[in-house]
């Protein structure tokens, strides 16, 4: 299972074959309901909690980790600018992640979401070159970060078709943003170095760890986006979007026929 998966199982939740979508999902929300959202955050969190233990069935297995290929960052211009690359990242804790908000427009098959998450751990090994704090940073070694108080949001539009006699969501447009209130993080083990650079460097990057995390945050996000727009479109032509969204008019007027 690729690791973005884990962080949009709220999105993934649709997509249970082997039981009833409707009972998995928690009952369909209608369109005629005015608290329609309070009936989607219901629904989404009570599918978010089921895929936790895996779906097998599609593919999801059970797993609290996230894995992120690379993530590069840049600070400062010139020969000497310094540069560091993050590979094989693996944050842990997105179990915990719930969604707190849900707001959404039915008329135009728009969403977002709103998850929150007390703590994220992560560790990666990375590579540096450059000039920092007036020394040399050139060499590699391991990182490890604590994140508390990660708040992400989550929007995404569908446009309908129909395919069997059933609706479908084809997914026109996905994009995402995440802060984090508290930031501990450094490095460890660093090659070909003295604990006094160590010590300077965790220094710094503890000192400016939320300037940090916005020089990762617009490639990681493009990363995300990207491997979750392809993950999502999966997911909404496999489910009928007429098996969590119901039109209550539409049913009564059938019935009436």
């Amino acid at each position: 299972m690729k690791s973005y998966q884990i962080f949009f199982l709220f999105l993934a939740a649709v997509i249970t074959p082997s039981k009833s979508n409707t009972q998995i999902f928690g009952g369909r929300c209608s369109k005629q309901d005015p608290n329609v959202d309070a009936c989607l955050l219901r629904s989404f969190n009570n599918l978010l909690n089921y895929l936790k233990s895996g779906a097998p069935e599609v593919g999801l297995n059970e797993s609290d980790e996230i894995v992120i290929d690379e993530l590069s960052i840049a600070l400062g211009g010139g020969p000497d600018g310094y540069r560091a690359t993050f590979k094989d990242i693996h944050a842990t804790g997105v179990n915990n992640m719930t969604i707190t908000n849900v707001r959404s427009d039915l008329e135009t098959h728009q969403f977002q979401l709103t998850l929150f998450g007390p703590h994220i751990s992560a560790k990666a090994r990375y590579r540096s070159s450059g000039v920092l704090l007036l020394v040399r940073a050139s060499g590699g070694g391991d990182y490890w970060g604590e994140y508390d108080g990660v708040k992400a949001k989550v929007y995404f539009r569908g446009a309908p078709y129909t395919r069997k006699g059933r609706t479908y969501l084809k997914l026109q447009q996905l994009k995402l943003d995440f802060s984090v209130k508290d930031i501990q993080m450094g490095v460890e083990n660093l090659d070909h170095s003295s604990s006094v650079l160590q010590a300077a460097l965790n220094l710094f990057i503890n000192t400016n760890a939320q300037d940090l995390l916005k020089e990762m945050k617009p490639e990681l996000k493009r990363d995300l986006a990207e491997k979750m727009s392809r993950f999502l479109d999966r997911i909404l032509a496999k489910i009928p979007y007429d098996d969590w969204i119901s039109d209550e008019v539409e049913e009564e007027e059938e019935e009436e026929e």
